[in-house]
């Protein structure tokens, strides 16, 4: 991960994301502030995100501190996604089930902010009671880094964008539909801002791979498939896992189902499936190209999309 960070920054990335997750074998990075700062010691220009902090499983007052001293060590190239999370097995094993976790993530998403923004804060809540406090040092910038909102569904979307926070989605192996209603969402919670609402950005996550033929590419869709049958099992699914490897249980969609909703292609159709996403107002992509294949298949897939696909839409 360190080295696809490196190169992306060589090849001309708008920034890398980071997730943070706990105890499993997919998506792994329990420390993504830590990670932030190691990368910002190796590159020059890519912006970091945290795609995404995982609130709820961190004390705010402890948390507010490290956020500033990352934002001061990443050269203020840090933008700060926050969620509730999303695995019910990792969430439930650290005492924030996922059932619970959306009012507490509410609470220290409010905590947090004012830590940042302002001086000797006090509070009184459900999850947080202190008397006045500090955090030090102070943030470089007034509110700290720049905050997204890892949200999924399209209403709340709106209701986040219209709180002036930019956005972070995915439809996962949803359909086109939903990625348009989930656009449809922010570009409503725009509207109703009007100009303060003209710097936010809308950021959508797809599984993605620049394939060299077509065997390649059923090779990588096998792993997708493979990845996505993982990651059900923690998302929505039983939470079976046996020493942090996450089992691998049936799914119901097929293969060629799932094809229709990720970016697994070579070059010409990569070019082709992605005109439309500029032209319905997304901002950046993030392509998770990490579902299985090689390192040395991975970094192939960042260079030929940094040569061939990126010089189409800069």
């Amino acid at each position: 991960m360190f080295e696809q960070a490196v190169l992306c920054d060589q090849g001309g990335y708008d920034s890398v994301a980071l997730t943070e997750h706990h105890l499993i074998n997919i998506l792994m990075m329990p420390a993504p502030l830590q990670f932030a700062v190691k990368i910002a010691e190796a590159t020059q220009n890519i912006n970091i995100i945290t795609a995404v902090v995982v609130l709820p499983l961190h004390d705010m007052r402890v948390y507010a501190g490290e956020v500033i001293a990352s934002q001061i060590f990443t050269n203020n190239r840090l933008f700060l996604g926050v969620g509730r999370g999303a695995f019910a097995y990792e969430m439930a094993r650290l005492d924030s089930p996922l059932d619970e976790s959306r009012e507490k993530f509410n609470e220290s998403l409010d905590v947090l902010m004012a830590l940042l923004s302002r001086e000797e804060v006090s509070w009184s809540g459900k999850y947080y009671n202190f008397d006045k406090l500090t955090v030090m040092p102070r943030p470089m910038t007034n509110n700290g880094p720049p905050i997204m909102m890892a949200v999924l569904d399209p209403e709340g979307i709106y209701e986040c964008t219209k709180r002036g926070f930019h956005i972070m989605t995915t439809p996962l192996s949803g359909d086109h539909q939903l990625m348009l209603n989930q656009v449809d969402g922010f570009n409503r919670g725009k509207r109703d801002l009007g100009r303060k609402g003209d710097d936010l950005s809308l950021s959508l996550s797809r599984v993605a791979f620049v394939a060299k033929n077509e065997q390649d590419k059923r090779e990588k869709l096998e792993m997708a498939y493979e990845y996505y049958s993982r990651f059900d099992n923690v998302f929505t699914g039983p939470g079976k896992v046996n020493h942090g490897m996450i089992d691998i249980l049936p799914r119901k969609q097929s293969m060629e189902e799932l094809n229709e909703s990720l970016l697994i292609c070579s070059v010409e159709e990569m070019i082709d499936k992605l005109l439309p996403y500029e032209e319905i107002g997304i901002n950046r992509l993030i392509l998770n190209m990490n579902f299985g294949a090689s390192h040395k298949d991975t970094m192939t897939s960042i260079e030929e999309f940094s040569d061939k696909v990126i010089p189409h839409f800069s």
